[in-house]
């Protein structure tokens, strides 16, 4: 207990290690290779949001021609209704996804984790991460990049397209972390959230990536989060070092294609869906679990999809916290909000985590078991879209 609290101690959430750009930190001013693009005509945030914005000072046609740069604090909505994220065509371009790979420089204070903290087993070994099979259409359908915007510039996290209940065959649901669009109690939601399947499908490297156009990294397009919630736990108490929030750091997205696309659904663009179980079973009867991402942070470079498959022990931060899951891993900030799978009920493949927390050092990952609140959550958004 003693050894795997001291191991803890180095813990910090995986977001402190996604991607910055080299534009530099938005804010008043800020130039950012984002100037040129246009707004998408379509008006996709709903009419009470659009009149509580205005009262927070924000007008979205102003917002979508550049002013969501100006980040202010007391303007940055934290409440799970103030999501706001009108698609800007083109924002995401080749060279804007690739500088969105660089990672912060600042460095990670870790948190004090002494003590009992629970039901912790000990440290994993490091299980190295291997590169997922190319195409990664064809062998991690469900897998991609999450982009975003906050006040440090741009950043990164991996997602997975997971079923609707609602639609059955045609979702449009995305699964990541929730500090992938939330910063939890100190902040409130990014911007500019979009969602690329199959990124860099073929595997490249970086060094092949430098003149590669959109359709090389994003071949299936670009789908912008045109809704997002997360916990209430996370937005009270997520931080971005020690571990706060962590067993509620989870997430959904709806999102729409960038340009409106063919009238097919994300689903029906990938291929593929992940079913989520919200009741999967104890550690102990977990032979395996499977984690994918795209890790960002050295030695990895953002580029390219991995995945590390280890049996999974458990980690307890708070004894009044749910328990989480805990695996060795040594993949990197980038992979934040990738895929937890361990097979279900039916012995297929289902959803049972994501990645959350790990130490600075890397060698192991831990992501939250998927309870009542995580599925409050998602049944919570497929409710909002359930006739549209």
């Amino acid at each position: 207990m003693l050894a795997a609290g001291a191991a803890a101690a180095a813990l910090a959430l995986t977001a402190t290690a996604c991607g910055q750009g080299d534009e530099g930190a938005a804010g008043p001013g800020a130039s950012a290779a984002a100037s040129a693009p246009t707004a998408d005509p379509r008006i996709s945030i709903p009419a009470d949001i659009r009149d509580k914005l205005k009262q927070h000072g924000i007008d979205l046609d102003k917002w979508k021609h550049g002013e969501w740069k100006d980040w202010d604090r007391d303007q940055w909505l934290r409440q799970a209704q103030d999501f706001v994220n009108p698609v800007i065509k083109g924002l995401w371009d080749p060279g804007r996804m690739r500088r969105a790979e660089q990672t912060p420089q600042q460095p990670v204070q870790p948190h004090d984790l002494t003590g009992d903290q629970g039901v912790t087993d000990p440290e994993p070994a490091p299980v190295q991460a291997r590169e997922a099979a190319t195409p990664y259409a064809a062998s991690v359908p469900v897998e991609g990049k999450l982009f975003f915007d906050g006040p440090q510039g741009s950043m990164v996290c991996s997602a997975t397209v997971v079923t609707d209940p609602a639609h059955p065959g045609r979702s449009n649901l995305v699964w990541t972390a929730g500090h992938c669009v939330h910063a939890g109690k100190d902040g409130g939601w990014y911007r500019n959230i979009a969602f690329v399947p199959s990124y860099n499908d073929k595997g490249l490297p970086a060094s092949a990536l430098q003149g590669a156009d959109r359709q090389d990294l994003a071949p299936l397009g670009v789908w912008w989060a045109d809704w997002a919630e997360t916990s209430q736990q996370w937005i009270s108490e997520g931080s971005e070092t020690g571990g706060k929030g962590s067993p509620f750091d989870f997430a959904v997205l709806h999102v729409e294609p960038e340009s409106g696309g063919s009238g097919r659904s994300l689903q029906e663009t990938v291929g593929a869906a992940a079913p989520v179980d919200f009741d999967a079973p104890a550690v102990p009867d977990i032979p395996r679990i499977t984690a994918d991402g795209y890790p960002a942070a050295a030695p990895f470079d953002g580029q390219r999809l991995f995945q590390c498959t280890d049996r999974p022990g458990r980690l307890s931060l708070d004894v009044s916290e749910p328990t989480e899951y805990r695996i060795g891993c040594t993949m990197t900030g980038g992979a934040s909000g990738g895929g937890w799978f361990a097979a279900g009920a039916d012995g297929k493949p289902a959803l049972v985590s994501n990645t959350s927390i790990g130490p600075v050092s890397a060698g192991w990952l831990a992501g939250p078991h998927l309870g009542k609140e995580a599925q409050g959550v998602y049944e919570g958004v497929s409710r909002r879209f359930a006739d549209r």
